[in-house]
């Protein structure tokens, strides 16, 4: 089995857990469950910079990144860094997170939110609307066509955005539909870890123009997310490279600033 394959399982037995905890009108009944949603989509197509900047303790394949800075101080820090949006990673076992992590930021700052979690049924989309989310991620990956379609259009009736994952032309192909806003190229590969930037290239004229297109992974310098927008990638989700450090706010802040400053420079 890979890491990816094992997480899989672990979600089905977690979810059937929560389900016999929670029922799913408990979920409707939160408070923010009601709240009108903040669309990442237009909020990537007004940025320059399109940053999507991600809360990440740990992860399969770099064990620990940061232990130390709670999820209040970082939300606050990317909002006022002048961040996009910012992803949550809610995964447990793996990753460290929580659906309190994704609570936490929506209390803390008002950038569209994007629960990230593997997300195989609708009852993980209802946690997403009732803890404060904006977006969903759905990964190609370990969904069928029928599966894509499903979950997207339940998150749609809930007003929630989608952001689809792809990580090779396949997966592009199968999952392409109306139902989604964003598509995601993964230059992280789930099955080994490794990470190929030359991804985002090669996949980027096959997305149609309908969908905002993010790359994901692997993106640590400015410059890499220059070349990318030539693609015609307007969002970048990064968490690592801001996660590593201790100063966060400065480290994000001095990354956009950079990015801003070359863009007027051609200008």
């Amino acid at each position: 089995m890979t890491i990816l394959d094992k997480i899989v399982a672990d979600k089905y037995q977690e979810i059937a857990l929560k389900k016999a905890l929670i029922p799913t009108s408990q979920l409707e009944q939160s408070v923010l469950f009601g709240r009108s949603t903040v669309a990442l989509s237009k909020a990537l197509k007004n940025s320059t910079t399109g940053i999507i900047a991600e809360h990440k303790r740990r992860s399969p394949s770099k064990s620990i990144i940061n232990q130390n800075l709670n999820v209040q101080d970082v939300a606050k820090a990317y909002y006022n860094a002048g961040g996009s949006g910012m992803s949550i990673l809610t995964d447990s076992k793996y990753f460290g997170g929580s659906l309190d992590d994704l609570l936490i930021a929506r209390a803390s700052s008002p950038l569209p939110l994007l629960r990230k979690e593997f997300i195989i049924d609708e009852y993980q989309i209802l946690e997403a609307k009732a803890y404060g989310a904006d977006v969903v991620l759905l990964i190609a990956a370990i969904l069928k066509q029928s599966e894509i379609k499903q979950l997207s259009e339940f998150a749609k009736r809930l007003g929630l955005e989608v952001l689809l994952e792809v990580h090779n032309e396949e997966e592009l192909h199968k999952s392409i539909m109306p139902s989604l806003d964003m598509i995601g190229v993964n230059n992280r590969n789930l099955k080994t870890f490794n990470v190929d930037i030359s991804n985002s290239k090669n996949l980027s004229q096959l997305i149609p123009n309908d969908f905002v297109k993010v790359s994901e992974s692997g993106i640590s310098e400015t410059k890499t997310i220059k070349t990318l927008q030539t693609y015609g990638y307007q969002g970048f989700l990064i968490g690592e490279t801001f996660m590593k450090t201790d100063t966060i706010e400065e480290t994000t802040t001095q990354f956009i600033a950079e990015i801003n400053k070359t863009q007027r420079n051609k200008l």
